[in-house]
């Protein structure tokens, strides 16, 4: 008997119409359009927390976090130092200071507002102040911001070896360059001097005080702290948008 069996691949096999084979390709495209890479997405983290006014200038107040930001990066540190310079108490110093971080963690939660940066404050103030307690050393409150400064200096430096200079996935998510300047020879060439101008705050900065704190001069630190704290910071900050902004692209000569 001749058994004639359909063939299976025949019956299984399906015709894609145009229409249906055109909205795959979208769809396909749009995925890949959606997808961030590396760099992007680096860049839009890194360059999440700032941005530029209408006169194109960086908006130095909203990347410390406005004023409020700026009242919970400062209070904790200036009172411990009002403490110990008038009292020489260091334990109500960290006792005040260590609260008030708590308030303003506790504020922020209760009011269901941005949480992070009290609670990363309120992480560095508690490290600063089990320094501090468990030596027994008032000086030693301003220990961790040295391990911190060097930390960044490191990685800046390390990215301009690198030529990934971090400066400019910062500027470059806010100026919607996204990776793109770094086939410029112009732009990488300023956002690297960009991200020297930044590392060479952090460098200053442990150049003026290690000495004070190898001294023992807290009063001294603390007050030169908060003076090269924000305030150098913004500054820095300015400056390297500035020198950043004022190089046009290759394409642009």
């Amino acid at each position: 008997m001749d058994d004639k069996r359909p063939d299976m691949s025949e019956q299984t096999e399906t015709t894609m119409s145009p229409e249906d084979s055109a909205e795959a390709a979208e769809t396909a495209e749009s995925s890949e359009i959606q997808a961030p890479s590396l760099s992007e997405s680096l860049a839009a983290s890194m360059g999440a927390n700032m941005r530029y006014t209408a006169s194109g200038q960086v908006d130095v107040l909203h990347a410390m976090g406005g004023v409020r930001g700026m009242a919970e990066s400062v209070l904790p540190s200036l009172a411990f130092l009002v403490i110990f310079t008038f009292l020489k108490d260091m334990n109500l110093g960290l006792i005040i200071s260590l609260g008030l971080a708590a308030v303003f963690s506790i504020a922020r939660l209760l009011q269901r507002s941005k949480l992070i940066p009290a609670l990363s404050g309120l992480i560095g103030v508690g490290i600063c102040a089990f320094a501090a307690y468990r030596t027994g050393s008032a000086e030693n409150y301003y220990l961790p911001g040295f391990w911190t400064n060097a930390a960044y200096a490191a990685v800046l430096i390390l990215s301009i070896l690198a030529r990934y200079p971090l400066m400019g996935f910062v500027f470059g998510f806010i100026r919607t360059e996204t990776s793109s300047w770094r086939k410029d020879p112009l732009r990488l060439r300023a956002y690297t001097v960009a991200t020297w101008i930044v590392t060479g705050m952090f460098v200053v900065r442990l150049a003026v005080q290690l000495p004070l704190y190898f001294a023992g001069a807290t009063e001294a630190l603390g007050a030169t702290r908060l003076l090269m704290g924000l305030p150098l910071y913004a500054l820095t900050l300015w400056l390297a948008w500035r020198v950043s902004a004022s190089v046009p692209s290759s394409e642009a000569e």
